[in-house]
């Protein structure tokens, strides 16, 4: 068989532009890094069982890796292919060590699940490097304000913003005087601080901070007495500082008064709800609940729009270089889909999220903050944690 000299050209041509076009491709892999600790204590399977109001439901890697399919097409337009990749380490040591690894190996995007110390020491070693952190599971406000670093960004509300969206709706409600109860532990105070400071910008009263001690100890039985507690006080409503839910649990229709309760237990303010029924929840609720066998909670939720920025930034850039891509992703442009009827953007002055809060029971949503009537000059979403003048964050 005899083969022209022009097809055979055409041929090899060919097949070295598709080598070419495939190697380039390969080359414009976008990888997403997950850290994790290999033993954290807010995913202790006993706390999980109770399933309280303030606690997460499970790891948040389910909802990266939702995000990931999503985004499955979606790079193709622009040559850019993206890959999750799961490390855990044993403490911030082992985090560092493996984020300045696969920097090396040009992984430039990682989500950070751990508690706020560290997120704070590990945000604090790789600042300068070319890299940007996704805080998908901390609350604290310490790492929005003194701690802040310019490459550490978070999609999971801070405890003032959160604090700020319930107490906006006391104020709606005309539930203006206050009992809080006060748990022992770090956590708790850091909850109480911040509604403390909530309570104080939108003017409510907190009659009284009541602490509490759940404790099989008889001689601390009256301390954790819900009846005692809540007794011989003027109140509208019963806040609880329970960062760990287990007491908050028992909370509701133990007051020794009709009145509710609210923060870690009966209403609470959260990033995500699984009963949020618009704006496309449902569809996405169903796709966490598929893929994971439970129900979606607020780090899910910040894990998932984590991927989803960094994708979106990738698209909208053009699979630009990692300078461009991180300048969109935090700039005024981007505009993300939160699944919750706002457009989305980081805040310049934190790196914070701004988001709505959802304001929750068990099985339904009651209110989505900030609350109609509570105004802001520029947008009404900065009602919520701290505005740029509140801000200690100095990048």
């Amino acid at each position: 068989m005899r083969i022209s000299l022009g097809l055979l050209l055409r041929a090899t041509l060919g097949s070295f532009a598709a080598l070419v076009a495939a190697s380039a491709f390969a080359a414009t892999n976008v990888r997403i890094a997950h850290l994790e600790l290999e033993t954290d204590s807010r995913y202790d399977e006993t706390k999980l069982f109770f399933r309280g109001l303030a606690q997460p439901l499970g790891r948040p890697f389910a909802g990266a890796e939702v995000a990931l399919r999503e985004a499955r097409f979606v790079g193709q337009a622009v040559g850019a292919e993206f890959a999750l990749e799961r490390v855990t380490g044993a403490d911030a040591k082992a985090l560092l060590a493996a984020i300045d690894r696969l920097n090396k190996e040009g992984v430039r995007y990682f989500l950070l699940d751990a508690p706020g110390a560290v997120v704070a020491e590990v945000a604090k070693a790789v600042r300068g490097k070319e890299l940007l952190l996704f805080n998908v599971s901390a609350p604290d406000d310490a790492l929005r304000q003194a701690q802040c670093q310019p490459n550490l960004l978070h999609t999971l509300p801070n405890d003032a913003m959160r604090m700020d969206a319930l107490a906006q709706y006391l104020v709606s409600k005309k539930w203006r005087n206050v009992l809080m109860l006060e748990g022992p532990r770090p956590e708790d105070k850091l909850v109480a601080d911040a509604f403390d400071r909530a309570a104080k910008r939108f003017g409510l009263k907190l009659v009284e901070r009541r602490p509490f001690v759940l404790s099989n100890d008889p001689r601390q039985r009256d301390q954790g007495n819900v009846a005692l507690l809540t007794a011989g006080s003027e109140h509208d409503v019963v806040f609880v500082a329970d960062s760990d839910g287990e007491f908050a649990r028992s909370v509701p229709y133990r007051t020794v008064r009709p009145r509710p309760v609210v923060g870690g237990e009966g209403l609470a303010a959260a990033a995500w709800s699984w009963a949020w029924e618009r704006h496309g929840a449902p569809q996405l609720n169903s796709r966490l609940e598929k893929h994971a066998g439970r129900k979606m909670a607020d780090p899910d939720w910040a894990a998932w729009m984590a991927v989803k920025a960094v994708v979106e930034a990738v698209v909208r850039t053009q699979n630009a270089p990692f300078g461009t891509v991180a300048k969109y992703l935090k700039g005024e442009e981007i505009a993300l889909d939160g699944f919750k009827g706002n457009r989305l953007g980081f805040r310049a002055w934190d790196n914070q999220l701004r988001q709505p809060v959802l304001l929750a029971t068990h099985n339904a949503v009651i209110e989505r903050a900030p609350i109609a009537g509570f105004l802001h000059p520029t947008n009404n979403m900065d009602t919520l944690g701290f505005d740029q003048r509140d801000s200690r964050c100095a990048f």
